[in-house]
């Protein structure tokens, strides 16, 4: 009979801690799977495009490839781009290889240091949503990470938005490419 009560005690401990652990776990996957629908309504950007600063010449007449009433910088390349903005207004960028292309500096990063523009609106009424404007300092390589929160805070839906890389001096160097569904083709 002793045998059956410590058996008794034994599982009732068991179980105990099992659901003690069960709880703990089902609690991990719930904040996570809050965390992940936070991500789901944020902005990705995957890809970037380097400026190329005039779109054309007509008539002796050039055309600057000006975005967002933002002007373009010189001839910049760069190799990665990743960005990420919450609906808190959080944004994560991680650049690579933003270089300048063209004249006796191509190959270098100039000097300069950058921060992050996302434009939401159309072009015509587009608002903007900045970074540290103090910018952060290129690595020699072209390497860079903003890690920042976007001031005015973005609206909740940022329709047809367009992120920019700039310098202090508030020209462009560089676009991000909006994410797209994966599982969407048309």
């Amino acid at each position: 009979m002793n045998t059956t009560r410590n058996r008794s005690t034994r599982f009732g401990r068991w179980n105990s801690t099992t659901v003690q652990v069960l709880a703990v776990a089902l609690l991990a996957v719930a904040l996570a799977g809050s965390a992940s629908a936070q991500d789901d309504d944020a902005l990705e950007f995957r890809g970037g495009i380097g400026v190329i600063p005039v779109t054309g010449v007509a008539n002796g007449t050039v055309s600057l490839n000006v975005v967002r009433g933002v002007l373009p910088g010189a001839p910049w390349r760069i190799a990665a781009l990743e960005a990420q903005v919450r609906p808190d207004g959080r944004i994560k960028v991680v650049g690579r290889g933003l270089l300048l292309a063209s004249g006796n500096g191509m190959g270098t990063n100039a000097g300069q240091s950058v921060h992050a523009t996302l434009f939401c609106g159309p072009a015509a009424s587009a608002t903007a949503h900045n970074s540290t404007l103090a910018g952060v300092a290129l690595q020699p390589d072209g390497s860079f990470r903003i890690d920042d929160v976007l001031t005015p805070l973005p609206p909740t839906l940022c329709a047809t938005p367009v992120l920019l890389i700039r310098n202090v001096g508030g020209v462009w160097f560089a676009a991000g490419i909006l994410k797209l569904d994966e599982g969407h083709v048309e």
